[in-house]
């Protein structure tokens, strides 16, 4: 028995005479929760990734129970179906409140259930709920056989004390514990193992690698197509003083003022060929006095845990999702697809933004249109049968801001993969250049930025500025593979002879500054001057 208002909206309360532990078995229940309702309240979450798309209908393709001693919360698993055709998956757990002063700001749905008014609300603002999560990954069993299952790790141990929302991210939502722990609840998921799970897990518990967040447990649930879906993971929380990004934001900022306050020519300063591998003693002592030796070393060290990382993922032998393989036809057929669909893409949005950009931008932007050909010829020319390094499970969206600082080290963390891409693409073994490049993108991004975001502080002009910085980015790079492919070769993990390693790290320099480019077009068009000089570097060297 139920009854209906006719209004769908936050003011009308809708009334069931079911129990909240038989709610989700009522169909007008189900109808009602997924009216425009829960659409308003989807599309304003941060975590909602279908912004730039038109939101057809919700539908519920899964719930299941979250539940301890009687306390029953649950998880939704929602399918959200577009105009254009395609539909993405979104975790939800569900909760039922009756104190009028609570989440005022995410309440879902007003209702009414046997008599009693409340709300329904997103149980992850209920501490109640957060608790009863963390105690049942404690208290969880090995070999979890059950429909929702809770693993954790042998070093798990801990006991409830505290919990609360961790920031400001974009996809997901995670807890801090006991200021001591971090889950993080996946809210866009797949029909599969979550990358960030598997890597956390293997990297942590089978390879003991200690630069990253030690794994510490995770939920989830087996569907009704068997698939084992990723809903949250439990890691150590690493105490930190913020990411690499804005460490180097901060470094690179004083290596601009540099210039004035030592007086440095920048059109006298030693040049460096890109990729050519450098010890700092190597490096010039003109660059060393205008660097500073400190940031030469924290490049040398982040190479260090790059080249540990890579090693560990490239040194098992037994699980399947793990062993090293060679290149193949297989692989090259799916890297040229996609590839050759996502530079199709770039380039109708730079003839459409071309209007938009001017400067250096609008040169550059031509001179990208002018070489479309040429371009698309060396996607095209990856020629497998010449290549004998081997590919490997990589980071997959390796950059500056997925890496943490602490005293003098770094941690890597967040392995969940390019976000354009499938979860099946994430899983692709690569060769570990990619993420190699994706981090010498991210320094690029970041001497930039700093020239960007204080371009008004520095007396020099920004062509000049842009010099000096493409500069600094060679001598980055050089400084960094030597680290890194000394380190590589000494633990025998087979990355290519000299010429393939140029050319893997060339072909993957490209392909990300072309995935980078519809991001800023679309964004920042100012910014598009960034992937645009990766892409020029890239052609012309």
């Amino acid at each position: 028995m139920t009854k209906k208002t006719t209004k769908t909206n936050l003011n009308s309360t809708y009334n069931f005479n079911d129990s909240w532990e038989e709610l989700l078995e009522n169909k007008a229940f189900v109808n009602a929760f997924l009216s425009d309702v829960l659409e308003d309240y989807i599309i304003k979450q941060r975590w909602y990734g279908g912004k730039a798309s038109k939101l057809k209908y919700i539908e519920l393709s899964e719930y299941f129970r979250i539940q301890q001693h009687g306390e029953v919360y649950y998880g939704l698993i929602l399918e959200v179906n577009f105009e254009e055709a395609f539909y993405q998956h979104y975790f939800l757990p569900i909760a039922f409140v009756s104190d009028e002063s609570f989440a005022q700001e995410d309440r879902i749905l007003p209702i009414s259930i046997k008599n009693q008014e409340g709300f329904i609300i997103d149980a992850i603002n209920l501490e109640a709920f957060r608790k009863l999560v963390f105690e049942r990954i404690q208290t969880a069993t090995p070999n979890d056989q059950t429909r929702v299952q809770y693993h954790k790790s042998l070093q798990f141990n801990d006991e409830y004390k505290s919990s609360r929302f961790m920031g400001l991210e974009q996809s997901n939502t995670s807890i801090v514990y006991n200021e001591s722990c971090v889950l993080k609840f996946f809210r866009r998921i797949y029909a599969n193992k979550n990358p960030d799970y598997e890597m956390s897990r293997f990297l942590s518990e089978k390879k003991q690698f200690k630069n990253t967040p030690a794994y510490l447990g995770s939920l989830s649930i087996v569907d009704s197509e068997k698939d084992n879906i990723t809903i949250g993971l439990m890691q150590e929380m690493v105490p930190n003083e913020g990411d690499a990004w804005e460490y180097m934001l901060k470094e690179l900022h004083k290596v601009f003022l540099n210039l004035e306050t030592k007086n440095i020519d920048i059109h006298e300063l030693p040049e460096t060929k890109l990729f050519l591998r450098l010890c700092i003693r190597d490096v010039s002592p003109r660059i060393i006095d205008w660097v500073g030796l400190n940031l030469f070393l924290k490049i040398q060290t982040l190479a260090e845990r790059t080249a540990e990382m890579h090693i560990a993922l490239g040194s098992e032998f037994e699980e399947t999702a793990f062993t090293p393989t060679h290149f193949n036809g297989d692989y090259t057929v799916w890297l040229k697809n996609r590839l050759l669909y996502q530079f199709q893409n770039r380039l109708n949005t730079v003839e459409n933004n071309l209007h938009k950009l001017e400067g250096l931008s609008a040169t550059l932007a031509q001179e990208f249109l002018d070489n479309k050909n040429v371009i698309r010829k060396r996607l095209v020319n990856f020629d497998w049968t010449k290549l004998k390094g081997e590919r490997i499970r990589v980071h997959g969206d390796y950059h500056l801001g997925q890496i943490l600082v602490k005293d003098d080290d770094f941690y890597i963390l967040d392995f969940e993969g390019e976000p354009e891409s499938t979860i099946r693409d994430r899983k692709v073994k690569q060769p570990p250049l990619k993420d190699v490049a994706g981090l010498f993108r991210s320094f690029h991004y970041a001497i930039y930025a700093t020239i960007f975001n204080h371009k008004d502080e520095y007396k020099h002009t920004q062509d000049e500025l842009f010099e000096a910085g493409e500069l600094l980015y060679k001598y980055f790079i050089g400084v960094f593979l030597k680290t890194y492919i000394t380190k590589i070769q000494d633990a025998n993990l087979n990355i290519g002879y000299s010429q393939e390693r140029i050319f893997l790290l060339k072909y993957s320099l490209l392909e990300k500054a072309i995935y980078e480019l519809g991001y800023e077009l679309n964004s920042r068009p100012l910014w598009a001057v960034i992937p645009l000089k990766g892409i020029t570097n890239i052609i012309n060297h």
